[in-house]
C-alpha cells in the first residue's frame, strides 16, 4: 500500500496531483474514490465485510467493493478491475453519481474522497479474495436501511453516509 498513489482532485474532480494513499489518509487529502453497488434479479445488494486486518474499518459490513482510480484510470475501468480483484467477478458498470464526504478513523487516518457510485447487476456467488473481503452476504436495500438505522457501527463510515445522503437516488438508479 505504501506504494500506492490516490488522485488528488479540488471539489469539482479536476486532477491536481498524486500522492501516496497512506500519506493522503494520514493529511485528509481529497482524493479521487470509488464505490461499487451491485443488485441482483431480485433487488438485493451484495454486500460486502471488510477484512479483519484493513488498515481501517477492519470486519464492518459496506458496499460491494470500493477503492481509489489509478492515474489514466477510467472511474468504470477501476470499478471493475477492483471488483475482479475483490469479488472475483465482472460485470457491467455505470457510473451514476458522486460526492464528497470526510470521515476520520480511531487509528487517526481520514478519509477525504470524491466518491463515484458505480451501479451494476450480478446473479452468481462472487469468488472473495479473502486478502480483502471475510464474508458477503445480498440484503434488499430496505433491509440494509433499517439494519444501518438499528446497528450502525457494523457498517463503514462511507456507506452510512451514502444511504443517508443516497438512499433514493440508489433505490431508483439500481
Amino acid at each position: 500500500m505504501s506504494k500506492e498513489h490516490v488522485i488528488l482532485v479540488n471539489e469539482n474532480d479536476e486532477q491536481i496531483g498524486t500522492m501516496p494513499k497512506m500519506e493522503a489518509h494520514e493529511k485528509a487529502v481529497l482524493h479521487r474514490a470509488f464505490s461499487v453497488f451491485v443488485f441482483n434479479d431480485k433487488n438485493e445488494l451484495m454486500l460486502q465485510q471488510r477484512a479483519s486486518h484493513k488498515y481501517h474499518s477492519p470486519l464492518l459490513w459496506t458496499n460491494t467493493c470500493c477503492s481509489h482510480q489509478r492515474v489514466g484510470e477510467s472511474n468504470i475501468e477501476a470499478g471493475k478491475r477492483r471488483l475482479q480483484e475483490e469479488m472475483g467477478f465482472v460485470t457491467q458498470l455505470n457510473d451514476t453519481i458522486s460526492f464528497i464526504y470526510k470521515a476520520p478513523f480511531d487509528n487517526g487516518l481520514t478519509e477525504h474522497e470524491y466518491d463515484h457510485i458505480l451501479v451494476g447487476h450480478y446473479n452468481d456467488a462472487p469468488n472473495i479474495n479473502l486478502e480483502e473481503v471475510a464474508d458477503w452476504k445480498w440484503m434488499p436495500l430496505e433491509a440494509v436501511k433499517e439494519d444501518i438505522r438499528l446497528r450502525p457501527e457494523i457498517y463503514t463510515e462511507w456507506f452510512k453516509i451514502i444511504f443517508d445522503k443516497f438512499y433514493q437516488h440508489i433505490n431508483i438508479i439500481q
